[in-house]
């Protein structure tokens, strides 16, 4: 690897991308006496030095005395201001060798945050966790970004150090151990990674090298330099930081976070480099990225000739989210207001469902902007569905679950909807036994600036669709983002899976699951695009039906209302899947109905 401390035989190789300094020092722990690195080649400096080894501790000593750690650090056993350590990447006893990955059409997701997940909140303490996930039927968790980052406990956005698992986790070989177990399991492994900013606490680099650009701004500042002077270095840290955690953790695949904000006018665009890199890196692996994209882009969803990705494999699909959690909760201010309009709501559910986007090209009524592309050559796999996920949950003032808020005729309805639609469904951690606990943003920030943080917070909740309800909690009541408790709110309640109700939650979302893997993932392989088709049915209740890589068609029949459907067109084929019920050309409240024809 081009970054970082590499162990070398006999000694470590330290190397550091540093052209804004003219000259530049090693510090090793426990030596009294600096050592000079060498300038080489567009403002990289180096040095070998012999006797050093797996486990040194060291710095970079900058022109004006100051110390900083390697910002491109494998591990910080210290913290994020402390000493870095050298790692050798081959030191783990890997066992899964042989593991080439699974299929995509095979996934089903499991969202988690290794703080919260587990009391203990490490990565060992979630390999503990595994057969629980394994038995529910998951077949790939993603794991919310663990990059080095300021104090005890953060989201993971805000990460400093890219290639330096948080200690707070444990120690880059517990990661791996995770990983391994696993792919013992048959699950993949993804990664949520954020190459679009950087967080506000730990950051070395722009002291050292251009990172930031003033020619493009993005929501937390001067964006990263992607096409400017030095963007060539810039552009390789990114596919490298990919890279290393493809390789050295043997991950199954990357969900790349907000990549609308990664503004790039160069030729090439960044994202087109790093898909390629990653994909040609792994010839005979199955290698899934997934995208989180507010502008919905087609482009970067497009199949070749076989109907392989062309560059991602799936974007997060927030405009079925939000169709279903306005319709759950009657929710419809904010970014709600896009599907409140009872003439087109349905219109936009049965497009979502059929098509990927519900907006493909229209202006979005509380942005004021058009937004998406055409996406119905898509097929249903392009896209990643669910009902909750940290954002939707965390971006609320109490950051309460949609259990919380919605009843349970109308929760089991949205979740009979996304676990047997062909998109590929994704479930948010505790959510399969409705856990009670809340999951609120949190961040640690610095005593002085944490007034400045809460006060942040409240002013972007602002935005947020329920603090426009009448029966809404104040933004003024809001959880302290930077408080101890609140982090420690969101660990999940494993206790309660053995009793009532979330017990039943857990049997409910275990056959949901189970049928899945029956009916619905052997039909997609092969699908098309254009294999989508919808029909409204009334305000909130939709037809949808989908031509499958078999040749059956699957069917979906939804009330997504307090009130009966009727004049439902004449049910065809065989049931797959009954929530409420379905008779005489009629379908009841909160009803959802699945057939497929073969």
């Amino acid at each position: 690897m081009r970054f970082g401390a590499e162990v070398q035989k006999g000694g470590t190789r330290f190397k550091l991308w540093a052209p804004k300094c003219k000259t530049l020092q090693l510090k090793l722990k426990g030596r009294r006496s600096l050592i000079e690195m060498d300038a080489v080649d567009d403002g990289w400096f180096r040095v070998d030095v012999e006797g050093v080894s797996a486990g040194a501790l060291y710095k970079y000593v900058l022109p004006d005395g100051s110390a900083i750690p390697d910002p491109t650090s494998r591990h910080q056993p210290e913290g994020i201001a402390g000493f870095s350590e050298v790692i050798d990447p081959q030191a783990f006893g890997w066992t899964d060798r042989d593991w080439r990955g699974r299929p995509w059409e095979e996934a089903i997701i499991y969202e988690l945050h290794i703080g919260t997940f587990t009391e203990e909140g490490t990565f060992a303490a979630a390999i503990a966790k595994l057969d629980h996930l394994a038995a529910l039927g998951v077949t790939a968790i993603q794991i919310m970004p663990v990059g080095e980052f300021y104090g005890k406990f953060n989201w993971g956005y805000d990460g400093a150090m890219w290639f330096a698992p948080s200690s707070n986790y444990g120690r880059p070989d517990d990661l791996k151990a995770l990983i391994n177990a696993a792919h013992r399991r048959s699950m993949m492994v993804f990664l949520d990674v954020v190459y679009n900013h950087f967080g506000p606490h730990g950051n070395y680099l722009p002291a050292i090298a251009p990172i930031f650009t003033k020619k493009h701004q993005s929501p937390w500042g001067e964006a990263l330099n992607f096409d400017g002077p030095g963007a060539n270095v810039v552009r390789e840290l990114v596919v490298e930081n990919a890279l290393y955690w493809m390789s050295e953790f043997n991950l199954d695949g990357l969900r790349f976070d907000s990549v609308h904000t990664m503004v790039d006018d160069s030729s090439s665009h960044i994202l087109e480099l790093l898909s390629a890199r990653i994909r040609a890196s792994r010839p005979h692996r199955h290698t899934h990225l997934i995208i989180e994209n507010s502008d919905n882009q087609e482009v970067w969803l497009r199949r070749n000739s076989d109907s392989e990705p062309v560059h991602y494999t799936a974007q997060w699909n927030d405009d079925i989210h939000h169709l279903l959690h306005a319709a759950a909760t009657g929710e419809n201010t904010g970014y709600y207001a896009d599907f409140s309009d009872s003439d087109e709501r349905s219109g936009r559910l049965g497009r979502a469902l059929a098509e990927g986007f519900a907006y493909q090209g229209e202006v979005k009524p509380h942005e004021a902007l058009k937004r998406g592309e055409p996406s119905g050559g898509l097929p249903a796999t392009s896209f990643v569905v669910y009902m909750q996920d940290h954002d939707q949950i965390g971006n609320r003032i109490k950051g309460d679950r949609i259990t919380h808020i919605a009843h349970d005729d109308a929760v089991k309805a949205l979740i009979a909807i996304y676990l047997l639609c062909p998109q590929i469904p994704m479930l948010f951690q505790g959510e399969e036994w409705a856990s009670a606990r809340p999951f609120p943003f949190f961040s640690d920030a610095p005593a002085e600036v944490r007034d400045a943080v809460r006060n942040g917070r409240q002013k972007d909740l602002r935005g947020a669709p329920e603090h426009e309800d009448q029966d809404r909690p104040e933004v003024e009541e809001a959880v302290d983002p930077t408080g101890i408790k609140t982090f420690s709110s969101a660990k999940l309640d494993w206790p309660s899976l053995r009793k009532q109700p979330h017990s039943n939650w857990l049997k409910h979302y275990r056959s949901l699951i189970d049928l899945r893997k029956m009916e619905i993932v052997p039909r997609l392989v092969g699908q098309q695009g254009f294999a989508g088709q919808h029909e409204p049915l009334g305000i909130k209740s939709v037809l949808v039906s989908w031509k499958m890589g078999d040749g059956s068609i699957l069917r979906l029949y939804a009330n997504l209302t307090d009130e009966t459907q009727p004049e439902v067109p004449p049910i065809i084929g065989r049931k797959l899947y009954l929530q409420g019920f379905a008779e005489e050309g009629r379908l009841g409240p909160w009803s959802v109905l699945w057939t497929v024809e073969v």
